[in-house]
């Protein structure tokens, strides 16, 4: 996310100097939100924006890069050539589980979140948790396919990912290769 930020302030108008950033790893960035020394993280919202709520009982505003035309692909399911080659049954069966497990969450939210207490009760707060779990189930289309399955890609939006990569994530442009290199949906459902 932060090789990102300079996008996210291009797209948004923002200037360095509009405000004051500091650093650190991911517990100082949390306890310096929570004691009231910073007023923003970076981070996902089923994670710190979850943790920041439960432990201020306030509410939260995650900002979504997706939300200002940063769209790029961020979380997915990485297989080893190998094993995907010589195993594609066992990838495609994974992949149904997993696409149905989320479509099932999206469709009833606070059965996902409590299977989940149940199986790790210490996972988290069961009220933060339905509201990470709803603003991830958000996240769950790309901006080209927002009626299909999720994990599906657009070929539009992996070529997109791969150019921001490349401009704003450290990526040589030289070696990055294709779109095509980095994802498939042939194990989709």
């Amino acid at each position: 996310m932060s090789q990102i930020w300079p996008l996210f302030l291009k797209k948004t108008g923002l200037k360095d100097t509009d405000f004051k950033q500091v650093a650190g790893d991911a517990q100082t960035k949390l306890n310096a939100v929570i004691n009231a020394q910073a007023d923003l993280l970076l981070g996902y919202v089923m994670d710190q924006a979850i943790k920041l709520q439960d432990a201020t009982h306030k509410p939260v505003y995650p900002i979504r890069f997706a939300d200002y035309g940063v769209n790029l692909v961020s979380s997915g399911i990485v297989v080893q050539k190998d094993f995907l080659k010589s195993k594609p049954d066992v990838v495609k069966r994974f992949m149904r589980a997993a696409t149905r497990s989320l479509e099932e969450a999206a469709r009833n939210p606070d059965a996902a979140i409590d299977a989940m207490l149940k199986a790790q009760p210490k996972s988290g707060v069961k009220d933060t948790a339905l509201v990470g779990l709803k603003n991830t189930i958000a996240l769950y289309h790309g901006p080209d396919n927002p009626k299909d399955p999720p994990f599906r890609v657009s070929a539009n939006n992996m070529a997109e990912t791969l150019q921001l990569l490349v401009e704003y994530g450290g990526v040589d442009k030289a070696s990055a290769g294709k779109p095509e290199d980095y994802y498939t949906n042939a194990y989709l459902p």
